[in-house]
């Protein structure tokens, strides 16, 4: 699998996958981050019988569907959460868990986190609060840490943290969170009761969109963008249901192509 590519798409749903095979029509190279279909909310559908030019079909068909053409178009497909954008003289670093991969544009088509960030959460993140425990396990060897989540991939995380020696406190139910601290997160309150802590991992589908790229503008439940679905980030493209209402899968897939003939122009404009 390359690091490098012309275009990442940050998602792989109705706009993620109309914006790769645009991208790869215009001969541009394209890395598609995305989860496994099943954890989307489209393969969850019962059914879908509003898109033009597909007969009606289960989510889970058409998000099986979304995925092949983009396989047999020639994306590559990098699986995981996409945990941050960062802009690096021109180009665009993307970390995915432990790996890392460049960009000279991006799209955001990573739908809509649908759970609000716990208090404390945007606030400490970086600050004893971290979204991957591959990444940022190692420095809390021997030291208390709390893990949120239930996922297969909390339950991985788990494990992997206790194996490295770290004493894990992890919270499986759904129940009100409160992150709290000073200069960085020191405690988690967690159904009204408090825990000393020397990290917090929250493992979810995906991050907010809204702290995916620094100072990305957002209002009103979705990225700002213009016409060309461009955001106030040179380079930074983004369509579908993370761009605002309605959310539905004809508008995020003609958005996602509008988002890559943009990122084609704007590549072929440096």
């Amino acid at each position: 699998m390359s690091d490098t590519f012309d275009i990442i798409i940050i998602g792989g749903g109705s706009a993620g996958c109309s914006a790769a095979l645009t991208c790869l029509n215009r001969g541009k190279s394209v890395g598609v981050v995305s989860n496994p279909p099943e954890t989307s909310s489209l393969y969850k559908a019962e059914m879908v019988t509003n898109y033009p030019g597909i007969k009606a079909m289960t989510g889970k068909e058409m998000t099986e569907l979304f995925y092949s053409q983009m396989l047999e178009s020639g994306a590559e497909i990098i699986k995981g959460r996409a945990l941050s954008v960062m802009p690096m003289d021109g180009s665009f670093g993307v970390a995915v868990g432990t790996d890392f991969y460049m960009s000279r544009a991006i799209i955001i088509a990573a739908g809509i986190t649908r759970e609000n960030l716990y208090p404390g959460e945007a606030e400490f993140l970086g600050r004893g609060v971290s979204y991957c425990a591959t990444c940022d396990g190692m420095l809390y060897r021997g030291k208390t840490v709390a893990l949120i989540g239930n996922s297969s991939e909390a339950l991985h995380d788990v494990e992997f943290l206790r194996s490295i020696g770290c004493n894990v406190l992890h919270f499986d139910k759904p129940a009100k969170c409160e992150i709290l601290g000073e200069e960085k997160a020191t405690k988690l309150r967690y159904a009204g009761q408090e825990y000393d802590t020397d990290c917090i991992f929250i493992i979810k589908d995906t991050v907010s969109v809204s702290n995916l790229v620094p100072g990305l503008a957002y209002e009103k439940g979705g990225i700002v963008t213009d016409k060309h679905m461009a955001t106030n980030i040179p380079g930074v493209f983004a369509a579908g249901d993370c761009a605002g209402k309605p959310y539905q899968l004809a508008k995020a897939a003609g958005e996602g192509n509008v988002a890559a003939l943009s990122a084609c122009e704007f590549i072929d404009g440096k």
